[in-house]
């Protein structure tokens, strides 16, 4: 089994290119977990729970080395707070195939923090924004 090591991630939020400002990141999906049970399966009493997946959550979690310059992370992010955008994230800056897919959806950037650190820290900036829709996954170069 082929193992990954995560060095070159493309990350685009509203089509600007912020992966060489972004250390981590998550993109997660978790499924809702439905009750089905009832007093009988077929003929027989029920003797265990059974359930079935429901909706969908997915989420992208990022963690951005903040850069107020012109163009740069607060500039991009700021001004599309509470709106939906577009992201596109790749495993591997490069073409896009069955072994490197790219991931498209929109988010709700639904939070940001402009400013986090310490005296001779990095400043930073990490967000979890929820994915509004299905996450589309590419494949075809």
């Amino acid at each position: 089994m082929a193992r990954l090591v995560l060095t070159n991630v493309e990350v685009t939020v509203g089509g600007v290119s912020l992966a060489d400002h972004i250390a981590s990141i998550t993109l997660g999906s978790t499924y809702d977990v439905l009750e089905t049970t009832a007093f009988k399966g077929g003929n027989v009493p029920a003797a265990a729970k059974t359930r079935t997946a429901g909706l969908v959550d997915n989420s992208v979690t990022l963690e951005f080395h903040q850069d107020f310059s012109a163009g740069s992370v607060n500039a991009t992010i700021y001004p599309l707070l509470g709106t939906e955008v577009a992201v596109k994230v790749q495993p591997v800056n490069g073409a896009i195939s069955a072994t490197n897919p790219e991931y498209s959806f929109n988010a709700v950037v639904s939070e940001w923090t402009a400013l986090n650190g310490a005296v001779g820290e990095l400043a930073t900036a990490s967000v979890t924004w929820p994915i509004t829709g299905a996450i589309t996954v590419d494949t075809t170069p």
